[in-house]
Formats: structure tokens, C-alpha cells, sequence
């Protein structure tokens, strides 16, 4: 039986059909009116984003789960068929998209220029799916809380939306596998580049609020698992646990995306919000979230569903899978919890922790402009700025670098434009004065607020790396977690002037 996974490899490199061109073409239009009319934020200065095998190793920290799972009804799957064409193509849906597989839908941002603005519209939002997107009708979609609460109870959206608080968050979500593509050997999955991470504010409703109104058990050891409601039967559901100290944070149940309802592909109607922290925490079609002492994790978790079968049913993305694993044939240990959530603070301590989770987001930057093999002019005073946004997670960006010759060379560059909080990306710009004519490669490189920096390459598999070491990142199994900024370097060429 196949499973639709981060080891999925389909792609769609061909062609876009004559419709999906034409989608494509009007939207590049729009962007051209907008950017000339200043409507795109930083388009004054341009004037000028699969589990490991499985295994047995286990290793705890604290006590074990004594909660009983939900049952899960199953049968045999029937095999994928394809999708009858009604309505819009993906590719027509989203024009700001690359897509590399129409169902289960993936997709990242096709043009280097998203990244020269402050919020991404959906348009160009990534899109990642292990199953295809559900059909769901809000009125009769409920969201179950169960486990360590004095009352379960199964809560609709109109209840979500209108019993509780709002919040606004500015997030940038990337994927966990944001990156894969630059691996070297390759590795399995989706073939993501730079594109599978967008900066969007969701609203939503804060999940600590509920909690506090169902009596659940919220000391910061415990966590709130949350369950995916997308998933074939006999399939694995997706799940992630999330320590309680971050649900009571800042984690919402977020049902709208710059300010209207999420399309399908995003979560309609309602998806979890872990602001600063990797895509593959933010479940979608939120069906149920259980209070529990530790992670996801061993019996009676793994057999759930169908023991016979083998499926690691609720635990197969939080143990499993999304896990710093530089080892082939190997499976990484399991922890019911750990001392830090911090990613780059995981990786840096392997004593610790074998294999880091991917949770909180280690640092990043992407340059937006110039793009990938563009030819720019300098202006008249003869400089030319490069643009593009920085992020690290949970933590403030410090500063951010541009070397406009491969990385031999660093020059500071500055800040500009909104700042929606340490979980939402910042812009830089950089004059670049007096380029020489001819071919260059720039390259960004962030530094958060405790020092860490981007590392320069991704290490040699046989170096067998689990943290981020003498400016390599580890390259991994699952191709996760990729911040090199040589692989997310562009190359461009100055124009005479």
C-alpha cells in the first residue's frame, strides 16, 4: 500500500496548458500594473519551500502516555484515480506557483520576486499536501477536544469563530523540506527549491482560550496532540504534538488568510497556527486536539488504527518522519519529550538529542531581487539594490549579510518596511554601488538575535552530521531544515549602463 508522504516524487514539469498559461500571463500583468503604481511593498526600490524507516530504538525522558487513542475505522484503500477535471486547474488557481505534484497539491513560489515583498499573497503561497485536499463543508466540520480535560466536547466552526477571543498573527511558514532539491546526493520527496515558505497573517482563535474553557490539564509539561482530518481511510493521520508551553503562547486555530477564508489547499476551514515554527506543525483540517502528558508516541498510538497492517497510524509524522536522520536504514530515537523545542538549539545539543524535530525555525534569508539569472541595469548614480527578507523562527533577526561575489566577500545590509513581530519575516535592501559588468553571484546570509548564523554548504553524507558544524549543514535523510546560503544563492548579470 503506498503512502502519500515526503517521499512522494511526482512532479508536473511539462508544459502549462493554454488556459493555465494565460492565468499566468494575466497575473504577471497585474503584478507589472502593481509594482508600477507602488502597490507592492519594496516596489519602489525595485524600480531602481518523507519519514525515516521504521524502528523500535526508544528513548524517554519523563513518564510514559497513559491515554487511550481514538479508534480509527479501516479498510482496504482503492487505488488513486485521476481526478475529473472540474473547475480550475491547480496551475489556474494559484499562477504565482510552481506546482511539482497536482495531487496529493504541492507547489512553491515560481518567481524569485515574491521575496521582495512583505506579505505573500495566497496566489503564492506554498501549498504542501501528503493527501490530496478535502472537499469540506464548514457547517458540518466540528473540532474535537479530548484526552486531559474536565469535559470533552466536539465544537463546530461557528462555535470556534464567535465563543471565544480573536488573534492576529504574521507568520512565515516554510516547509520542512524548504530546501530539499540543493541536497547533494538527492534525497527523496518532493524536489522543493527556495519557494515553500510565504509570510501571511492568520486569523484565528486563540486555542489557549479553549482550553481554559474546557478545564484541560495546561502545566508546561504536557501537550496538545493535534490531528489532521484529511487522511483516506486505513491512511496515517497526520499529527504533531505541541508542548503546552507554545500552545498557551501564541497558537491559534487559524480559519482566515489576509483577512478572508483559506482556500482549500491552505486548510478551509480551520488549520493550526504555530507562529515562528516549521510548516509541518501547522496541521491542517483540524479534526481533533487531545491533551496528553507527553508526545505522540509508541503503543497504543502506533496501532490505532490497523495493527495488523503495520501503520505507525498517529505517529508516523511526529516520530517518524520530519527528524534530523543522517543515517541510512536507520531509525531515529524517540523522545516523549525534550529539554528544548528550539530546532538550531536541538542540533546543537546531539548528546541530548540523537535527532533533532523539526519545530522551532533556524535562520534564514532569501534574496527576492535580483532573480535567478536576471539581467539588471544599474541606475543612474550606478548602484543597484538588492532586496529580500530574513526570518529565524520564535527569535528576532540581528542583522543580515549580502555578498555580491559568491560569498567571499560581506558587506552589511539594512532593514526596512513593516515588522509584524519576530514570527513574520523582515526585508532588507543592500546598495550594491559600482557593479562591474557581466556575470555575479549574490548571496544572504541572517544571524539571529542569539548569534547564530547561517551556515555555507550542506556537509558530505558520509560526514555523518546531526547539527550544524564548522558552517556545513547536515544533510539528512529527509532533505529537512536546509538554510545553506550558498545553495539559496542567485546568479545575475549587470548590464552595461
Amino acid at each position: 500500500m503506498s503512502r502519500s508522504s515526503e517521499h512522494d516524487t511526482g512532479h508536473d514539469d511539462g508544459e502549462p496548458t493554454e488556459s493555465a498559461a494565460s492565468a499566468r500571463a494575466r497575473y504577471l500583468e497585474r503584478r507589472r500594473f502593481l509594482a508600477a503604481t507602488g502597490a507592492l511593498a519594496g516596489a519602489g526600490v525595485l524600480a531602481g519551500c518523507g519519514g525515516s524507516a521504521p524502528g523500535t530504538e526508544t528513548g524517554t525522558t519523563a513518564g510514559t502516555a497513559t491515554e487511550e487513542p481514538m479508534a480509527t475505522e479501516t479498510e482496504e484503500p482503492t487505488e488513486t484515480e485521476e481526478p475529473a477535471e472540474e473547475g480550475p486547474s491547480l496551475a489556474e488557481r494559484y499562477p504565482g506557483l510552481r506546482i511539482l505534484s497536482p495531487e496529493p497539491e504541492n507547489a512553491e513560489a515560481a518567481a524569485r520576486s515574491t521575496y521582495a515583498e512583505y506579505i505573500t499573497s495566497r496566489e503564492e503561497h506554498y501549498i504542501r499536501n501528503h493527501y490530496p485536499t478535502p472537499s469540506i463543508e464548514e457547517s458540518e466540520w466540528t473540532v474535537s477536544l479530548t484526552g486531559l480535560v474536565d469535559s470533552e466536547v466536539e465544537l463546530t466552526m461557528e462555535e470556534l469563530k464567535h465563543s471565544f477571543g480573536t488573534a492576529s498573527v504574521t507568520h512565515t511558514m516554510q516547509c520542512a523540506g524548504n530546501g530539499r532539491s540543493y541536497f547533494d546526493p538527492q534525497v527523496g520527496g518532493n524536489q522543493w527549491t527556495y519557494g515553500a515558505v510565504g509570510n501571511t497573517v492568520w486569523t484565528g482563535t486563540p486555542i489557549a482560550a479553549i482550553l481554559e474553557a474546557y478545564g484541560a490539564e495546561t502545566s508546561e509539561e504536557y501537550f496538545l496532540t493535534v490531528m489532521g482530518g484529511e487522511h483516506p481511510e486505513g491512511e496515517d493521520v497526520f499529527t504533531r504534538s505541541i508542548p503546552m508551553s507554545k500552545v498557551l503562547d501564541d497558537t491559534i486555530l487559524a480559519y482566515n488568510m489576509n483577512g478572508s477564508p483559506m482556500s482549500a489547499d491552505h486548510g478551509f476551514p480551520v488549520r493550526l497556527l504555530v507562529p515562528g515554527w516549521f510548516g509541518c506543525n501547522n496541521v491542517k483540517w483540524v479534526d481533533r486536539m487531545h491533551v496528553m502528558e507527553t508526545m505522540v508516541i509508541g503503543q497504543p498510538w502506533e496501532e490505532a488504527g490497523a495493527p495488523e497492517s503495520g501503520q505507525r497510524t498517529f505517529t508516523h509524522w511526529q516520530q517518524y518522519s520530519y527528524r534530523i536522520d543522517p543515517e541510512e536504514d536507520a531509525s531515529a530515537t524517540q523522545y516523549e519529550r525534550l529539554p528544548t523545542y528550539d530546532t538550531r538549539e536541538q542540533m546543537e545539543r546531539t548528546g541530548e538529542i540523537r535527532n533533532a524535530y523539526m519545530y522551532d525555525q533556524v535562520e534564514k534569508s532569501l534574496v527576492g531581487y535580483p532573480g535567478e539569472g536576471q539581467t539588471v541595469t544599474p541606475s543612474p548614480s550606478g548602484t543597484i539594490e538588492v532586496i529580500g527578507v530574513a526570518w529565524a523562527g520564535d527569535d528576532a533577526v540581528d542583522t543580515v549579510e549580502v555578498s555580491t561575489d559568491g560569498g567571499d566577500t560581506w558587506d552589511e545590509a539594512e532593514f526596512f518596511g513593516p515588522v509584524g513581530g519576530t514570527t513574520g519575516w523582515r526585508q532588507f535592501r543592500y546598495v550594491w554601488d559600482s557593479p562591474a559588468p557581466g556575470e555575479h553571484t549574490i548571496a544572504s546570509r541572517a544571524t539571529d538575535e542569539r548569534g547564530y548564523t547561517q551556515p555555507a554548504t550542506v556537509s558530505a553524507p558520509d560526514q555523518q552530521l546531526r547539527g550544524i558544524e564548522n558552517d556545513r549543514f547536515p544533510w539528512n535523510q529527509g532533505g529537512y531544515g536546509n538554510n545553506a546560503y550558498e545553495s539559496h544563492a542567485v546568479t545575475c548579470t549587470v548590464a552595461e549602463r
